[in-house]
């Protein structure tokens, strides 16, 4: 699958460990040296703003989406290629989707994991074909994967899907995974013929 565009997902915090900056500085320079451009929320705090900065540093292209109401809060990065700003959060969710190819989640709190997820299961109901990774910093989502194999274990979710999520802690290996991406088409249901 042919990558020109990768939505990341990252924390508003830099988190409490260097490594969390050191992989999001990586990420971004890797981005440049594949020739992807960069979107994401729009903020210039946190790893998402480290992402953003290192992108620009290497001459890349970074496309924000940020609601009105982020703007208000004075958090918005002002020296983006392009800063789209919209209504909702809603909005900006799917927008950030329509201008991404692929996808990749950086540790992060409650609405990195939720908008992560989001379009994994848009991946998982066939809403679109993109593919989605993990970028697991020092272990941070070990547990998070340890409850997808429960997920899959106790029959919430096919193995198929679960495969869907990749992961690794180096962004050129991650990026890999996202370009040889192959969808999966396969029932969501379980139990559907048990009705």
């Amino acid at each position: 699958m042919a990558i020109r565009s990768i939505c990341v997902y990252a924390g508003s915090s830099p988190g409490a460990k260097p490594t969390y900056r050191d992989h999001a500085v990586e990420l971004g320079r890797e981005l440049v040296r594949q020739q992807i451009s960069l979107v994401y929320g729009g903020a210039s705090v946190g790893l998402m703003g480290i992402v953003a900065d290192s992108v620009l540093a290497e001459g890349g292209t970074v496309t924000g989406v940020i609601t009105e109401a982020l703007v208000g809060h004075e958090i918005s990065h002002n020296g983006l290629t392009n800063l789209e700003i919209v209504g909702s959060m809603h909005d900006r969710k799917a927008r950030m989707s329509a201008l991404s190819d692929g996808f990749i989640m950086l540790p992060g709190g409650f609405g990195t994991l939720e908008e992560f997820f989001e379009v994994v299961t848009w991946t998982q109901l066939g809403i679109h074909q993109k593919p989605c990774s993990i970028l697991d910093v020092d272990g941070f989502f070990i547990p998070l994967f340890e409850i997808i194999a429960r997920a899959v274990e106790d029959r919430f979710t096919r193995i198929e899907h679960a495969q869907i999520v990749r992961r690794s802690d180096d962004p050129a290996q991650l990026i890999a995974h996202l370009q040889d991406y192959r969808p999966v088409v396969v029932d969501k249901w379980l139990d559907r013929s048990d009705r």
